[in-house]
């Protein structure tokens, strides 16, 4: 093969270009993280139950989803947590190499046959399954420095406002919305509800009943009358929205021609849905967004897309809202990355400086200079191919990789200038000696390297997810400088 491409160098630089092309093609798609992620696929299952505790929730819910759940293609484990806030999670665990998109879906065709055997008020919230991901990458505040809105106005507003933009952007896997929306919160009076003869259906019947929707027809449409000519919509707007209209709503009406009203026995308030929990951020109360990353996204690009949408949203904030990043790891992803790519280009320097100073020639140091960098590259389009990431390992196994092709690139170049300074042989009649000379030794030292990382690639679990990068990196690297 050596043979070969001496013989043709116009073929040899083609190869070299289309791969150098490949790899800088490659670079600008690829997906940059921390690490690899070694992460397990998994599906997280999610039902609210308003108002249910615990044990309730755990054998109306939990336990009947947890019974359809079967026959999903590698599902290891499950984990599952009712809670009594009205919440039930399952965490489906998948092996490795899964797909995480069609294991949603077949979550979701289980979920549909088990959402009939579902309590009415679960069915009406909502089964939610998503992919769920690693720890957030970003988590930002939101608050009134003045201390003049309250907080469930503010999560109301970042809930309503916010969430959707924000989701829509590239990269964005999920966000986490630390805080409610507003919500109508009728609390009964139970003595006056005694009184009264009602019970909790009864309130809730009449809600349902005056707080809906309807459509209120046309005017004029067909079958029209002889000379009509206009058409009207008529717009019958009977949902509520004011405390004062709730108020309003009858829940009973007495033969003597008296209206029970529902401020009568309840009491009214426009507040958070839920009052679990509350978000502070530097003393002031407030709500908190957290992002979670998509699967092969880019934590860099999605964190500036993230950071150019909430500027430009910013200049629809209410009065006194300010936004901060309470947490953000994109820097130090930047920085990790950054810190192995200057190692990188120190270690092509510095082989570069060696090879001219014990070599003492600029053809021998040009030779490796060149073909360093094509190599690498290329391995940036096999990343391309195999789904990998640029992350702390796969630079790293380039860094070890310049090594390693810097050494049989010495023992050419070295064998190639004896052969022209004791035989007197022209560079190419050089060149095809020294490679029928030592093609064996060098074919030998890459079955060797080939032999050690090879069997890393085929390793199973999380262990095999870490070495895997690593491994293809070395072998890529010395399959490209053959």
């Amino acid at each position: 093969m050596a043979d070969f491409f001496i013989n043709r160098p116009i073929f040899a630089w083609v190869i070299a270009i289309i791969i150098m092309l490949a790899g800088g093609l490659a670079i600008v798609r690829l997906p940059v993280a921390h690490y690899p992620d070694i992460a397990l696929p998994q599906i997280s299952i999610s039902a609210q139950y308003p108002g249910a505790s615990a044990s309730i929730i755990d054998r109306s819910v939990t336990q009947i989803i947890e019974q359809q759940i079967k026959g999903l293609d590698n599902l290891l484990h499950m984990k599952s947590s009712s809670s009594s806030s009205g919440g039930t999670e399952i965490i489906l665990t998948f092996a490795a190499g899964t797909d995480a998109n069609t294991a949603q879906v077949q979550v979701q065709n289980k979920l549909q046959q088990a959402l009939s055997l579902l309590p009415d008020a679960v069915q009406r919230q909502g089964v939610q399954a998503l992919k769920a991901v690693d720890n957030s990458f970003m988590t930002v505040a939101f608050y009134d420095a003045r201390d003049t809105m309250r907080p469930n106005d503010i999560s109301d507003y970042v809930a309503s406002s916010l969430v959707d933009p924000l989701s829509r952007i590239a990269g964005v896997g999920s966000i986490t919305l630390y805080g409610f929306q507003n919500a109508m919160r009728i609390w009964c009076n139970p003595d006056k509800m005694r009184q009264y003869k009602l019970n909790p259906q009864d309130v809730i019947a009449a809600v349902r009943s005056q707080n809906a929707q309807v459509a209120g027809g046309q005017v004029g449409a067909a079958p029209a009358m002889p000379g009509q000519e206009i058409n009207i919509d008529i717009n019958a707007s009977s949902s509520l929205e004011t405390v004062e209209e709730f108020e309003q709503i009858q829940l009973k009406v007495e033969e003597n021609g008296s209206v029970l009203l529902l401020k009568d026995v309840a009491r009214i308030e426009l507040n958070e849905e839920s009052s679990m929990g509350s978000t502070f951020f530097n003393g002031h109360a407030g709500t908190g967004l957290a992002f979670k990353l998509a699967s092969g996204a880019n934590v860099l690009e999605t964190a500036r897309g993230i950071k150019a949408e909430l500027q430009s949203l910013a200049g629809f904030f209410p009065p006194g809202l300010k936004y901060a990043y309470a947490d953000d790891r994109a820097p130090i992803v930047e920085k990790s990355i950054r810190s192995v790519v200057r190692t990188l280009f120190e270690a092509i320097a510095l082989v570069v400086a060696v090879m001219f100073v014990f070599m003492q020639s600029y053809r021998a140091t040009l030779i490796p200079a060149i073909a360093v960098p094509v190599v690498l590259l290329g391995v940036f389009a096999v990343f391309a191919a195999m789904g990998f990431s640029i992350n702390t390992l796969t630079m790293f196994g380039m860094v070890l990789a310049i090594g390693l092709l810097v050494d049989d690139a010495i023992v050419v170049v070295e064998n190639v200038e004896r052969l022209m300074r004791d035989e007197g042989l022209a560079p190419k009649e050089a060149a095809l000696k020294s490679m029928r000379q030592i093609t064996g030794a060098l074919v030998g030292v890459a079955v060797v390297i080939s032999a050690v990382f090879v069997p890393m690639a085929f390793m199973s679990g999380s262990t095999g997810a870490i070495f895997r990068q690593f491994s293809v990196t070395i072998v890529a690297s010395m399959i490209l400088w053959w």
